[in-house]
């Protein structure tokens, strides 16, 4: 019997020193394995006398007994320490901050967007939408701009291809102004509007891009002259920068769509840019054939229009000087506006 108690003894220590299930299923081989010696002393008890294989096997078994018992402790044991680390590696330190979801903000031109409307909804104006491609008659034609007229080369800039087959282009908007004329042919004097939105053109620069957001306001009724272009203009810049140190004048311009037209500077009397004058905005009494386009008699009504970049009103609001920031997606920059 002294073979067994050696191989019993042989076999828990050689689980013992397995430090991983592979090491202690090739150390089972050893002993319990097809070749193993347990398996090798089993297939012995035929050339013994009865009583001896009995004798001889009940031995056996108890000593397989004791090794697999020895065995199933060791399996236990690694699978408990493979535990263990598994979750010393995942451990959560509660004394940590909790992982959250960054909250968004809004952007400053759209702030300036809101403002806007905001203002302007104050004093009645209504706000119009429409598609950001669209027909060259609505772009163009439609505000007393045709084919071929010079005034269109700087703007008559981004097409794509219409999807019927006909090869023939629609431009991305240059300005949202055919918001106005889609709002005046469904709409009836007195007609005020605002037409914030997006707008393309090749231009890019410190202060220029190809994407940029405009509003242009309109108002359309019997009597409404350039003395209610100014106050209303006036009022909205004192309102947006929230002062009344400001001046506001007209330059003489030429826009196709209006006549007279003007451009709009306005000049703080206080601060940092007290005394320079910035140009602000376009704007005129509505063309008398612009008018005619809305569906309008225009010896019977009359109005003006004015169009404004946001994101020049945000670069002087915030005293932001470089448009290239807006579009950059710098969240150091953009936090700035939500805090």
């Amino acid at each position: 019997m002294d073979d067994l108690v050696q191989i019993v003894e042989s076999a828990k220590a050689d689980f013992a020193v397995a430090e991983q299930p592979a090491a202690l299923e090739d150390a089972k081989a050893r002993y319990l394995g097809k070749s193993g010696s347990l398996t090798a002393l089993m297939r012995g008890l035929g050339a013994l006398s009865p009583e001896e294989k009995r004798t001889r096997g009940q031995a056996i078994n108890r000593a397989k007994a004791e090794v697999e018992a020895a065995l199933n402790a060791r399996r236990e044991a690694l699978a408990e320490m493979a535990m263990q680390k598994k979750l010393a590696a995942e451990a959560i330190d509660v004394s940590l901050p909790g992982r959250t979801l960054a909250r968004g903000g809004v952007h400053p031109v759209i702030r300036t967007w809101m403002r806007i409307e905001e203002i302007f909804g104050s004093i009645g104006f209504d706000v119009a939408d429409g598609p950001e491609i669209e027909s060259d008659w609505f772009s163009f034609t439609a505000l007393n701009n045709p084919p071929n007229h010079p005034a269109r080369s700087m703007q008559d800039t981004f097409y794509v291809d219409r999807c019927d087959g006909t090869g023939m282009q629609l431009p991305l908007r240059p300005h949202t102004s055919p918001m106005q004329v889609r709002y005046a042919q469904t709409h009836q004097p007195p007609i005020k509007v605002i037409a914030p939105g997006r707008t393309y053109r090749v231009d890019s620069d410190a202060t220029h891009s190809p994407m940029f957001h405009q509003v242009e306001g309109l108002w359309i009724d019997e009597n409404i002259s350039f003395s209610d272009l100014k106050g209303v203009y006036t009022d909205f810049l004192r309102r947006f920068f929230e002062t009344d140190d400001l001046k506001v004048r007209f330059r003489p311009s030429y826009f196709p769509f209006t006549e007279p037209s003007v451009e709009v500077d306005m000049a703080f009397t206080t601060g940092p840019k007290k005394g320079r004058w910035l140009e602000i905005s376009g704007a005129g009494e509505v063309h008398p054939n612009v008018v005619r386009n809305y569906g309008l008699d225009p010896e019977k009504y009359i109005g003006f229009a004015f169009g404004s970049g946001l994101e020049r009103l945000t670069m002087l609001r915030y005293g932001i000087d470089d448009l290239r920031l807006f579009f950059e997606g710098d969240l150091r920059f953009l936090r700035q506006f939500n805090e």
